[in-house]
């Protein structure tokens, strides 16, 4: 059963999104977490989240945003030049960071030098710092906004049925990867980290019908299951930067742990991770998808945020907790030195990695890290 979801969560193009393009059905791809992909799905369309994997060169993107800058928009502009994303009827691009908003501009301009690497429907999505009820407002906007983009160049209508709809099934989604999140936090849980971290990366690159079909056949069959995988293992949960690449999370538990909890865009969040079904659907959408967030985008919210980290490292009970960023993240790379700070003074060890993201290239580097991080943790249990 999980073949399913590693298969989806491991290639750029996978079985579901190949069947909805056979059937002459539309796509459209989004970057960003605050980009509620129930908007596209109540269109009738695909939200399909946009990643980086299977990048093997960095010309084009090195070509327009030059060294020195997170590797993340450079890896999704240099497959766009490439047409890795030919399945594409649309994107939408968000201001997570600066160089995320670059890209808006970026894709574009290639757009133009490479035929055919930018979809016809091209629309930046524009994302308030704060929570305050004036950015709520211009969130609300916005999101009016991009459902008239999309209903004018789609031709279609985006009802208010069909939003509350969209926001149920999600929600049910959600509800699912919750109860995954649960059995993670479990002493004796027979799912591994890594796994648990695919399946919520598939559910970005899959149709929500199958993935909630396909999730609760999953948990039926997990809780059948008497294998445990987690005695003796060092629990840890791992933070920061955008991560989509399941190997990551392989690589740390192959060294002897077990991740029991994630903070990262694609991971999981909280059991309260809902849209409030009760409210006018544009409102509903606009609060849960601004204030829930515990992206260091986000002003003034750092001890929200470490809060946030600490109830989920006691839920799941960490003994350490590894905080990575990708390099030149400004953003996470300067919060992870504050967070570390922090979980030290309560006692939770941490540590700190930078990395590029993509594949894997630094693993020899990154793995002797690791195995020296569970060496403490080891020696301390020990010395307790």
């Amino acid at each position: 059963m999980m073949k399913i979801f590693n298969e989806a969560a491991s290639s750029i193009e996978n079985q579901y999104l190949a069947e909805w393009v056979k059937q002459g059905k539309q796509v459209v791809g989004y970057t960003c977490s605050f980009m509620p992909p129930e908007i596209v799905h109540a269109a009738g369309l695909f939200p399909y989240r946009i990643r980086g994997i299977e990048t093997e060169s960095m010309e084009i993107g090195d070509a327009f945003y030059g060294p020195y800058v997170c590797t993340f928009p450079k890896c999704l502009l240099q497959l766009a030049g490439e047409g890795k994303f030919h399945f594409l009827d649309g994107a939408v691009i968000s201001t997570g960071c600066d160089a995320m908003r670059r890209l808006d501009e970026c894709w574009r301009k290639t757009g133009e030098e490479y035929k055919g690497s930018k979809p016809d429907f091209f629309h930046y999505f524009d994302v308030p710092h704060k929570t305050d009820p004036h950015a709520l407002r211009w969130f609300e906007n916005e999101i009016r906004k991009l459902i008239r983009e999309i209903e004018n160049h789609f031709q279609v209508t985006i009802t208010e049925k069909q939003l509350q709809d969209s926001i149920s099934l999600y929600n049910h989604g959600r509800k699912l990867l919750w109860d995954i999140e649960q059995e993670r936090f479990s002493k004796h849980a027979s799912i591994s980290g890594a796994d648990a971290f695919s399946i919520a990366v598939a559910g970005t690159v899959m149709p929500r019908e199958t993935f909630n079909q396909e999730l609760e056949k999953l948990l039926a069959e997990i809780k059948t299951n008497k294998e445990r995988s987690n005695e003796g293992k060092i629990r840890v949960m791992v933070a920061g930067s955008i991560n989509d690449d399941i190997d990551l999370v392989r690589l740390i538990e192959d060294a002897g742990s077990k991740v029991v909890a994630d903070s990262i865009c694609f991971g999981i969040r909280s059991g309260m991770d809902q849209v409030d079904s009760d409210k006018q659907p544009i409102e509903a959408l606009a609060k849960k998808y601004l204030s829930d967030s515990v992206c260091p985008r986000m002003f003034d919210g750092y001890q929200q945020r470490f809060d946030y980290l600490m109830e989920k490292a006691r839920r799941a009970d960490v003994q350490g907790v590894i905080l990575q960023n990708i390099r030149f993240c400004d953003l996470h790379g300067s919060e992870n030195g504050l967070l570390e700070r922090d979980f030290e003074q309560r006692g939770i060890p941490c540590l700190r990695l930078e990395r590029e993201y993509g594949p894997l290239t630094e693993t020899g580097r990154m793995k002797m890290r690791i195995e020296a991080f569970f060496e403490r943790l080891e020696s301390q249990f020990q010395n307790d």
